[in-house]
This record gives structure tokens, sequence and C-alpha cells, in this order.
């Protein structure tokens, strides 16, 4: 019979098990031999006496303790001294209660601190002694935070996320965030007694309810806003604490599939809006090569563009030089949307001028100077930015007429699309489906317009594309008839959302401009409607 062979007694997989088994032990046990690991070594914290293997110290190599040791045993070498008499007792002026977790760490034991003190304890001391491990330890361990009255324990990792670092925590405690190889940038090390003190991070100036909620947000968990002054009051100290894209998720804000124009969009307040969200989407026709809609994606959240659908609040607009005209005045005939709206092209639409007030005004200039930046237009006005700075505007105040895209009243369209609400009731425009302006008799335009007398009506410039008649548009509330009008000059608009629309133009700054077109309106016919709908305190 042939002799079985060595793999009949040892099967592969058998070795291929035992070469693992002694692969994890060797991970486990191996310690470098950088001082003996059967010798005792006496090291002195404060008045505690610790004694310390050769092994325990030289797993957490290079470092104090060890090149210490190195030092006195290569020393007796040298001489020919006996190692047992050689050694002496290394000194040290620090805290025992502290040295003795690190004494842990090195026999072995996972530490963990417990709370924030002991945390910049154990960071300072492995740092000071030079200990690579543990200080890797603690580079990945929980940040130790006091926000107002509370104590906070946060994974590093919700501090690391795009467009939320840097941030407070990050940039105001840099040494809890920096490369474990550098945790104290520009100390020098030679001749140190001791490592600079370290207060643990502490901000009593918020709230730890608030900052509560932050957390929870950061961890991907969503947060009720119970009321706007909940909303405020995140936002306040997402800005605080520069969670940048935090506070995008937070901002007050709507996206929608608008099926009526096949498209997404995003309705943002004015304040609201960054720079470096703004977009162009270009949408040119025949007629119109230069035809397009502002766009707009959250910084750090979004990852498509928006039609845009700005809102501005806060009783800041006014609408004046009313006059009536057609899709084709509007500029927008043979659009995608003008073929869904405006089905035909003498399809009546409301034109008015839009007058901006206080900031309300600098920031539709910021934003208009902006749009012509992205259109490739020089800008002949100082750079603005487009958030308010304080005090650091230019002696002349922004306005849109300062943009090469606008004159200081911006043009508006309202188009039968618009949801109108005027002095608290609805509003349409008042034109009858398929009636024809020019066939309204001049006597009755009269009694629309509060006129007296004949009165002939302006027909628009030819080439203009914008009329140029200024009737007033104070009529066509739902379920009244023309004779229903009352004369007004002007609207005072407490809260408008708009649409951006870019659009070519002849004989104007420049070769486009930028028009807005209505969405939704609520307004005033004149203050003692404004008056009438006031409250009374407390009420």
């Amino acid at each position: 019979m042939a002799n079985p062979t060595s793999t009949d007694h040892h099967p592969q997989g058998l070795d291929d098990q035992s070469t693992e088994h002694h692969s994890v032990e060797a991970m486990i046990t191996r310690i470098p031999k950088i001082l003996p690991h059967e010798r005792v070594f006496p090291i002195q914290i404060g008045s505690e006496l610790f004694k310390l293997s050769g092994a325990s110290i030289s797993s957490d190599a290079p470092s104090y303790f060890s090149q210490y040791f190195q030092c006195q045993i290569k020393e007796a070498e040298e001489k020919g001294e006996d190692l047992n008499i050689a050694i002496k007792t290394l000194y040290i002026d620090r805290d025992p209660v502290t040295f003795r977790d690190i004494a842990l760490h090195l026999q072995g034991y996972h530490v963990r601190p417990r709370d924030s003190t002991h945390f910049v304890r154990l960071f300072a001391d492995a740092q000071f002694y030079s200990l690579p491990k543990l200080i890797s330890q603690l580079y990945e361990e929980p940040i130790f935070t006091t926000i107002g009255d509370r104590e906070f324990q946060i994974p590093r990792e919700l501090f690391s996320e795009h467009g939320n670092s840097p941030n407070f925590f990050s940039l105001g405690f840099a040494a809890f965030f920096s490369r474990p190889d550098d945790l104290f940038p520009g100390l020098d090390r030679e001749g140190l007694l001791r490592p600079p003190s370290i207060l643990p991070p502490s901000v009593p100036g918020r709230s730890a309810e608030t900052f509560a909620e932050i957390l929870h947000l950061l961890r991907g968990y969503p947060v009720e806003i119970r009321s706007e002054a909940h909303r405020a009051a995140l936002l306040s100290d997402c800005r605080y604490f520069n969670f940048k894209a935090l506070e995008q998720r937070l901002i007050p804000h709507e996206i929608s599939y608008n099926l009526a124009r096949h498209r997404n969009e995003i309705v943002l307040r004015l304040r609201d809006i960054l720079k470096s969200g703004i977009g162009i989407a270009r949408e040119p026709t025949p007629t119109d090569p230069a035809a397009a809609w502002v766009s707009y994606r959250r910084p750090y959240v979004d990852k498509d563009d928006y039609e845009l659908v700005l809102e501005i609040g806060g009783e800041s607009t006014r609408l004046v030089q009313f006059t009536y005209g057609s899709v084709q005045d509007a500029g927008i005939n043979g659009t995608e949307s003008a073929s869904k709206f405006y089905p035909a092209a003498s399809q009546k639409v409301l034109f008015a001028r839009a007058e901006f007030v206080g900031e309300t005004k600098a920031r539709v200039a910021k934003l208009f100077e902006v749009l012509a930046t992205k259109l490739g237009l020089n800008v002949t006005t100082q750079p603005l930015g487009l958030l308010m700075n304080q005090g650091g505007a230019s002696s002349t105040p922004p306005t849109p007429g300062n943009t090469p895209i606008s004159d200081d009243l911006v043009k508006v369209v309202i188009g039968p699309e618009a949801g109108v609400t005027l002095d608290g009731r609805e509003w349409v425009i008042p034109f009858e489906e398929g009636e024809d302006e020019d066939e309204v008799e001049d006597d009755e335009v009269d009694t629309l317009f509060g006129g007296e007398g004949p009165r002939k009506r302006r027909k628009v410039e030819e080439g203009s594309g914008w009329p140029l008649a200024l009737p007033s548009p104070m009529a066509g509330f739902v379920g009244e008839t023309h004779g229903g009008w009352r004369g007004a000059q002007e609207w005072l608009v407490k809260t408008g959302q708009w649409r951006l629309r870019i659009q070519g133009v002849r004989n104007g700054k420049a070769p486009v401009e930028c028009c807005l077109m209505a969405v939704k309106l609520d307004a005033f016919s004149s203050e003692r409607e404004r008056n009438v709908k006031r409250k009374f305190l407390g009420s």
C-alpha cells in the first residue's frame, strides 16, 4: 500500500484555520519589544506611585515613558550597571486620578470618557505623554460640550457633514478637531513642563432645548416645526453654530411639481435667497431667443434646479401704472408657458410697474445684479452681494434701476392664471373670455376707470412690447360686473409671489430685462382698505 501523503493527515482547510488563528493571536498579543516586557518600571504621578510592566508601556509607544526608560537602560548598559539599581523612578507632577485611566489603557483596557471634564483631562495628558494609540482613540470619541445648562455627547461625524463644516465647534474648539499628530498646532514641545490648560467646550448663552432639536435633525430625524417662532429659534442657532446645510433645510420653502407647467418649482422668501443657489433656465423661442426663467437650488441640500417662485412680503411692494394688453404685448407668446396659460395671443393680461421700499428694494436690486452677472452682462454698479450688510452699503442706496436688467420701477405682468386677493376679495381680470379690449366703447372705458367725459386709450407703442395706457384695475371682483369698478391708481401688495422671467428687449439698457410674473397676490387698493383690515392690539 502506498504511504499516505502529508495532505491526507493535514487537510488544507485545517492549515488555513491554523494560520488564521496564529495571525489573529499575533495581532492581539504582539507588543513591540521597546522595553523588556517582564521588567517593572516605577512612575510617580503626583502623590501616587504606579508600577507598570515594560509590556504595558511598550503597548502604546513611542511615548514619554518609553523614551525615558530606554535612555536609562542604555546608559546603565554603557556603564555596566545593574538595571535593578540603575532604573530610577519617573516623577511627573500631574493628576494621579486621570493617570489611573491611562494606566488601564496601557494594560489593555478600553477607557471611555465619562464626561466633559474627564474627556479634556484624558485628552491633554494623552498628548502630553505622547501616547499615539490613546490620542487616536480620543480623536474618534464623541465630543462632550455644554450648551446652556446641559451637557451633550456628540458623535464627531455629525459635525463633519458637507455644508455643516467648518462650524462653531470645529473653529472655536480647534484642538478637539485637529489631526491626531498635531493636536496643539504651533506648540513648542521642547522643554514643555505641562500641556496648556483646556476647558471643556461650553456655550452658556444658547438654549439647550433648541440645540437638542438641532442634534436630532443632524442625525436625520424630522422635527415638527410648532410655530414660526420655533422655526426662528432653530434658524437662529443654526446660523450661530454655522450649520449651513441644516439652515437651508429649515428655511420656509415649498417644493412641488406644477402639473400645469410640467416642471418642479420652489417657493422661497426673498431674504432667504443665496447667490450660490441662483440659476438661469433658458427657454428660447423663435420670437425671443433670450427667453429664460430664473431657477434655484438650495446650497448643500438640493441636487436639482427648481423654477423659482419668489415671495416678497412685509407690505413692501406698490404696484402703479396699470394698463391692459395681450400676451403678445407681454412678450411671452410662443413659449411653452404661453401655450398653456394663454390659449389665444390676444388673451388679456394686466401690466403694471412695481416699486419696492426699504430693505426689500435693496434686496431686489442685489438679486437683479446677481442675475445680470449670471447672464454675462456688465454690471456698472459697485458689487453689492446678495445679503444685506449692516453699514456696508454705499452712500447711494441700491435700486433695481442701477442694474442693467431693470428700471427703478420693475415691470410686472398679472395674467389670468394669477391668484389675486384685493381688499380681502378674489379679483380677476375684468374682460370676458373672447372679448377684445378694442371692442369696449370709450364711454364704457370712462366708467370702468373712473374717468369723466370722452377718453381715448393709448395704443401699444410699435415694437416696444409694453403698453403705455394707464387705466386703473379696480374692478373684476368675482361676481361683479364692469359697473362695479372703482377708480384707484395703485395696489399696496401685502404679500406677493412672483416668477422671474428673462426676456429680450429692444432699445433697453441691455439686450434682456427681468420681468415679474404674478403667481399670487394679497393686496389693498387704498390706505382706507388697509385700515379696514387692521386688527386691534390683543384681538
